[in-house]
């Protein structure tokens, strides 16, 4: 369980757009990604809001850029950062879950060959999740 503020913040927004509001999940998501110093910030936040905020994104294009942010925060991401925050997955264990995401984004806008280039990515990545629930 994580004591950081702004990740519990996300958490908020992630639950909004869970609960089928995901207007109010894109503008509480937008006022902490302004807070957070968008791109520029703290690679567990922008990683954390820009992969949240591209599952409640109504175009596949806007949901790509999201989930694209959010693969090059996680290239920023490091375990002490993750371990400082209460997060006890490591940074390899983000990739599975992002690449899974560009993948479905590549599928859909029609281009199979990047969309199996990130399912590969995935695969490849997956052994840094523990084998657990």
């Amino acid at each position: 369980m994580t004591t950081d503020g702004t990740l519990i913040r996300i958490g908020q927004a992630v639950q909004l757009g869970s609960q089928g509001e995901r207007d109010a999940a894109r503008v509480l998501a937008t006022d902490i990604w302004e807070e957070v110093g968008g791109e520029q910030g703290d690679p567990l936040h922008v990683c954390t809001l820009a992969h949240a905020m591209a599952d409640v994104q109504d175009d596949v294009h806007e949901e790509l850029v999201w989930d694209e942010r959010a693969l090059a925060a996680a290239d920023r991401l490091t375990d002490d950062r993750l371990a400082q925050a209460g997060v006890t997955l490591p940074a390899a264990g983000l990739y599975p879950s992002l690449h899974l995401d560009l993948s479905g984004c590549h599928r859909r806008l029609g281009d199979p060959d990047r969309a199996r280039e990130h399912l590969r990515q995935a695969q490849a990545t997956i052994g840094a999740l523990g084998d657990d629930a």
